[in-house]
């Protein structure tokens, strides 16, 4: 069993759990429920944002602890200040460490997209992201059957939601690609080995449609990097682990980003 299937099995058993607690209609009295969402695809188009999606992450499978002691209150706030497009918020907590308060403390400090990042196999995951105030949830090839990966993206748009789809490679995308997805987001690091490699983007960027904005996930560790998938045709990037091991990670998102904005003018100089 590999880690994303030791994850899915789990995620049934903790579906079928919180639903029998809490009932969809109570998810539905949230006072998020009905909130209008804040698109994610425009906030990453935006010429005053930077496209990074920035994410609060204590821990990972591979990597173990990150930052357990890190504030998601200071670490969200400080992530749009230094001029974030997005956030991520995990709130899976077998795996990640994250809990459904860590997004709901960004949503209270923060008016921006929040992305739900989470394993979403059930569409009362996707009811119970809206009630917490997430604006998009992630929806991952490798975990799901292209059918039900557009079913469940279907549903989160009749909620307003959008949606980004992960791929690792070709296949997936070819076999997953639908037209209730809002992004599509290439993760450079492999489910199998945890290796990173930022090749994977590049040979998958002409391969996304046009319709669909293109995000570069895992492995973004120097500005430059995003300059050269940025000209490759990505408008997004999502970055955790550079900014989480920090022990300020809002001073890290900040430092990255200032040298990301040098590079970018420089572009456009020579532009």
């Amino acid at each position: 069993m590999n880690i994303l299937e030791k994850i899915i099995a789990h995620k049934h058993k903790e579906v079928a759990e919180k639903s029998s607690l809490v009932p969809v209609k109570m998810l539905e009295k949230s006072i998020y429920f009905d909130s209008k969402t804040v698109s994610m695809k425009k906030y990453i188009q935006r010429e005053d944002k930077t496209g990074i999606i920035a994410e609060f992450k204590k821990q990972s499978p591979s990597k173990g602890p990150i930052n357990g002691n890190a504030s998601v209150e200071t670490v969200s706030i400080g992530y749009m200040q230094a001029g974030a497009s997005a956030l991520s918020i995990l709130t899976d907590k077998e795996f990640f460490g994250g809990k459904n308060e860590d997004l709901i403390i960004a949503r209270k400090y923060n008016f921006c997209p929040i992305l739900r990042k989470d394993f979403i196999i059930d569409e009362y995951q996707i009811i119970e992201a809206k009630s917490i105030g997430a604006d998009c949830i992630l929806l991952i090839a490798a975990a799901l059957e292209p059918k039900r990966l557009n079913e469940l993206a279907a549903f989160a748009q009749e909620l307003g939601m959008e949606v980004l789809m992960e791929v690792h490679d070709l296949s997936e995308l070819e076999k997953s690609l639908n037209g209730h997805l809002d992004l599509v987001g290439v993760n450079n690091r492999s489910l199998k080995t945890f290796e990173v490699s930022v090749d994977t983007s590049y040979d998958l960027v002409d391969k996304i449609p046009n319709d669909f904005v293109k995000i570069s996930e895992s492995g973004l560790s120097k500005p430059e990097t995003l300059i050269g998938l940025k000209e490759a045709g990505f408008e997004g990037f999502l970055i955790g682990e550079n900014f989480m091991k920090s022990s300020r990670p809002h001073q890290a998102a900040l430092n990255f980003m200032n040298a990301f904005r040098k590079e970018l003018s420089k572009l456009s100089a020579k532009a």
